[in-house]
């Protein structure tokens, strides 16, 4: 997702120290399990780094390639700046110099040649807003997920790329993420397909929606919680989706220090654990109190089919019930950026899960490409 700050809003937060935390907590969050996550590094990219002259930023979503000992990093940039790309880069023990980039990979369109930026896009040419992005081992394939434009009349999207960018397909999804703003129907503008897990098996693919369908509910309130987000599973075989549960979002936990300014929380990204257990992560942010994160568990099996319900209403299914891992607040970064990108790295010496998140810095001097690897402890 990208965020479009007002100038004089973001320099009222920078201005007020706005990477604390601060505001009111959700009452309804159940307490985090003692110690799963455990902070081991961070590192940082410097603002506009060239990479083999393209300008590296807007990080939206990261996969490590343990064949290779690489991470695979997509750039959000809807060809703005360059065409839709993702770098390789490697980051080594014990983690605290930055990743090292390696190279770029554009993005193919259909027929072949990198997307066109949205100004010079045709009519009717769908421009993708890359999110996330996650390798099938067996394939050596990309599956990477688009937000979509709205605005110009496309919802988001699925594809599956080669390694070097090729396009090999685009899955066709159920209509209710057809765009349908005079029916008040379907996604809202930059609120799509937020996150991409991959089951163990290799089959099936799990598609997370930032925030609710239009007709499923109102995006969070720092008062309420959104409506539920839907979560969707597809067969990579079939290319069909077979199966759709509710995730409801938390309240915002934080209060724009400016009555009334610019505040926001939801899905940005989601990792199996297993074959039904899965880490959902929410990331909030709020004008002059900065960003919140915080990362869920869920059990897939204890929430309702929903795939063939058309509006999600009280009463009409069972949302996943969510239990908190951690909130990154208390895990001693330095700052919380806008984290969009989760997945896990190299086994660590031990045995264990070590857990690497990216933040996107939408391209703003007053954000940053924070790289941060935490050691993963599984409940028992």
């Amino acid at each position: 997702m990208r965020r479009r700050l007002l100038a004089g809003t973001a320099a009222i937060a920078a201005g007020l120290g706005g990477w604390g935390l601060g505001g009111c907590s959700s009452p309804a969050i159940p307490p985090a399990s003692p110690g799963r996550l455990r902070r081991l590094a961070e590192a940082y990219w410097p603002r506009r780094l060239n990479i083999q002259g393209t300008t590296a930023g807007g990080l939206s979503g990261i996969e490590y390639d343990a064949e290779r000992s690489e991470y695979l990093l997509l750039s959000d940039d809807r060809s703005d700046l360059n065409p839709a790309r993702f770098y390789v880069a490697q980051w080594a023990p014990p983690w605290v110099e930055p990743p090292e980039p390696k190279s770029v990979v554009q993005l193919q369109r259909p027929g072949g040649g990198p997307w066109p930026a949205r100004r010079r896009a045709e009519p009717g040419t769908p421009v993708p807003d890359p999110e996330s992005l996650r390798l099938r081992p067996g394939a050596g394939t990309l599956l990477w997920t688009s937000e979509g434009d709205v605005g110009r009349g496309f919802g988001p999207a699925l594809s599956e790329s080669a390694r070097d960018g090729r396009l090999l397909r685009e899955f066709a999804l159920p209509a209710m993420f057809n765009p349908d703003p005079a029916q008040r129907r379907g996604p809202r503008d930059n609120l799509g397909f937020e996150g991409l897990a991959l089951a163990p098996d290799g089959r099936h693919a799990w598609l997370a929606m930032e925030n609710a369908l239009i007709q499923d509910g109102p995006i969070p309130t720092t008062r309420a919680p959104g409506g539920p987000c839907r979560l969707t599973r597809v067969d990579l075989e079939t290319g069909q989706a077979t199966r759709q549960i509710a995730y409801v979002p938390d309240a915002i936990p934080l209060r724009p220090l400016i009555p009334g300014s610019h505040a926001d929380n939801g899905i940005s990204e989601i990792l199996m654990l297993g074959a039904d257990r899965m880490l959902v992560l929410e990331r909030a942010y709020a004008t002059g109190a900065g960003n919140s994160l915080r990362l869920y568990e869920i059990d897939t099996r204890n929430a309702s089919d929903v795939l063939a319900v058309d509006a999600l209403a009280a009463g009409n299914h069972r949302a996943a019930a969510k239990t908190l891992v951690a909130d990154f607040a208390l895990l001693g970064l330095s700052r919380l950026d806008n984290t969009e990108g989760m997945c896990w790295g190299p086994p660590l010496p031990d045995g264990k899960r070590m857990l690497v998140v990216v933040s996107d810095d939408n391209f703003n001097p007053l954000q940053t490409t924070q790289f941060a690897a935490f050691e993963y402890t599984d409940r028992p």
